[in-house]
């Protein structure tokens, strides 16, 4: 552990069962590893199996090997030339590219050697904006048919045919997380189709195209679903909105959208109504769209409503038994609760 090293400038580990490695980046500070480096790194340290490393921005490439490699978080990346990761034991993959314009990974290549090079994998993570209906279509091909969680995040290039093919490609997720992308309420169909017997966390945020039916034909049809996020997915104003925490990521904690995708105005005055015998966690935050809200769901513990600014004072129904927490209600104030037989509480 070495917490808090701003000046460090150069690392040298002479530690042969090293198995965690993890170096996180502070404010303005530089990582200047390049790609060879991390290839060295990798290659000489044969205990390795949690890696996790931010700031990654100057790698250039990727040509990672390692049979003990099992856990792999790469943050900041940026227009990798090359994109190899032959790791057969590895079993969760993170992959957070930047937002810059320039970036330019060719994921295609990246999923479709995943299957050959990392045929375990039960975890995926990518955040890019170069994720399109191609680059999943690779993913198809890589017959990951083990991948429990799936998370695709900011891909505004995918649409049903990115779904189309992870319904081809999984036979059982638990967790999806498509945020930012461009598919329809056809999509959130096929999902629920697909998917009904596994699927418990599923995270559509940032999704312009999702409409209220979308939503309700997912907890109608997803029986175990314990989270659901559509935050900033039905919205009507497309001005004067900030960013704001919504649930994600794959190991389930609370992220930052830090650039908000081109969104389109969805119509104002949509009534929303929720009914699920197991939802825990449910996240609209950001869906000015909406203006009436029903919800009956007795497992409920989290419901964000932040900035949902149009709902109707008097028009929001909780009705379940013991609701332990609802949080975030910016507009707290000026909205009447109804209920029945419940405990509410609000923290801002």
């Amino acid at each position: 552990l070495l917490p808090r090293c701003a000046a460090l400038s150069r690392l040298v580990l002479h530690m042969e069962s090293l198995e965690t490695l993890e170096i996180t980046m502070a404010d303005k500070a530089i990582n200047n590893m390049t790609g060879e480096e991390l290839s060295r790194l990798v290659s000489e340290k044969h205990s390795l199996s949690i890696l996790k490393i931010g700031g990654c921005s100057n790698l250039g490439f990727l040509n990672l090997s390692s049979s003990s490699l099992n856990v792999l978080w790469l943050s900041d990346l940026c227009s990798l030339s090359e994109s190899v990761i032959s790791c057969p034991n590895m079993s969760e993959l993170s992959l957070c590219f930047t937002q810059q314009s320039t970036e330019c990974t060719d994921l295609v290549s990246l999923m479709d050697g995943l299957g050959r090079s990392c045929p375990n994998l039960r975890n995926l993570h990518i955040s890019s904006i170069q994720l399109s209906n191609e680059a999943v279509s690779a993913l198809e091909g890589a017959n990951l048919r083990g991948l429990c969680m799936l998370s695709l995040i900011l891909g505004s290039k995918m649409t049903d045919a990115a779904v189309a093919s992870i319904v081809r490609s999984c036979a059982s997720l638990a967790l999806l997380d498509l945020s930012g992308s461009s598919i329809s309420d056809s999509g959130v169909g096929m999902i629920c189709k697909a998917f009904p017997h596994t699927l418990s966390r599923l995270l559509l945020a940032l999704c312009p195209n999702i409409t209220t039916c979308g939503i309700q034909a997912a907890t109608a049809q997803l029986p175990l679903l314990q989270l659901m996020d559509c935050g900033m997915s039905l919205r009507s104003n497309l001005q004067n909105e900030k960013q704001g925490a919504y649930f994600g990521e794959i190991n389930g904690r609370i992220r930052l959208c830090p650039k908000l995708p081109t969104l389109k105005k969805q119509p104002m005055r949509q009534k929303l109504i929720i009914k699920h015998d197991n939802l825990k966690k449910l996240s609209l935050w950001g869906c000015s769209a909406i203006d009436a809200l029903y919800v009956k769901c007795p497992e409920l513990i989290d419901l964000n409503l932040n900035t949902c600014t149009n709902l109707h004072p008097g028009i929001v129904s909780l009705f379940h038994e013991a609701v332990k927490l609802v949080a975030a209600f910016t507009i707290i104030n000026n909205l009447n609760i109804l209920q029945s037989g419940c405990y509410f509480s609000a923290q801002i």
